[in-house]
C-alpha cells in the first residue's frame, strides 16, 4: 500500500461492498430494478430506442447476454419492442411508463442514500467528489473506446 494506485484500488474495492449504504437494490428490496436493468435503462433513457446490436456496442456484451436480460425487462414491463423511429429494419427497445416510473423511484432513492452518506460534507467537497468520479470514468470508458453519454443539465 506504498502507492497511490493501491489506495485507490482498495478504496474502490470497499466502494462496492459498502453499496448498500446507497442503493436499496443491493439490500433486495422489493419492487427495485436489477443492476443490469437499472444501467440498461439508463443508457435507453439518455441515447433513446435501441436495438440490441446499439446496447452490444454501448455495453461491449455479446447479444446473447443482452437477449437474455432485455427478455426479463419485458417480462416485468420496464421495457417495450418498437419499431425502429429511424425506418431501421431491427425492434428498438423502448422505455415503458412503468420503466420510467421504476427508473424514477430507484434513482431518487439512491441520491436519497448518497445524501445521508455525503449529509457532513460541503457543498464544495461533493462537487470535487463527483468531477473526480466522471474524469475516472470518462478515462475507463476513453481506454475501452465506449464513450458513456452524460444526461443533459
Amino acid at each position: 500500500m506504498d502507492k497511490p494506485t493501491h489506495l485507490i484500488e482498495f478504496e474502490t474495492m470497499l466502494v462496492g461492498r459498502h453499496s448498500h449504504l446507497f442503493d436499496p437494490r443491493a439490500r433486495g428490496a422489493s419492487g427495485r430494478l436489477d443492476r443490469s436493468a437499472y444501467v440498461l435503462l439508463s443508457r435507453i433513457e439518455i441515447d433513446g430506442p435501441l436495438s440490441i446490436g446499439q446496447l452490444s456496442e454501448a455495453f461491449g456484451l455479446d447479444a446473447s447476454t443482452l437477449n437474455r436480460q432485455t427478455a426479463a425487462m419485458l417480462k416485468a414491463g420496464v421495457v417495450e419492442r418498437i419499431p425502429d423511429p429511424d425506418g431501421g429494419i431491427a425492434r428498438k427497445f423502448s422505455i415503458t411508463a412503468e420503466g420510467r416510473r421504476r427508473l424514477d423511484a430507484d434513482r431518487a432513492a439512491n441520491v436519497h442514500g448518497l445524501e445521508r452518506v455525503l449529509e457532513k460534507w460541503t457543498p464544495e467537497e461533493v462537487a470535487d467528489f463527483a468531477a473526480y468520479l466522471r474524469r475516472f470514468n470518462s478515462d475507463i470508458e476513453r481506454l475501452e473506446g465506449r464513450p458513456w453519454p452524460r444526461p443533459r443539465p
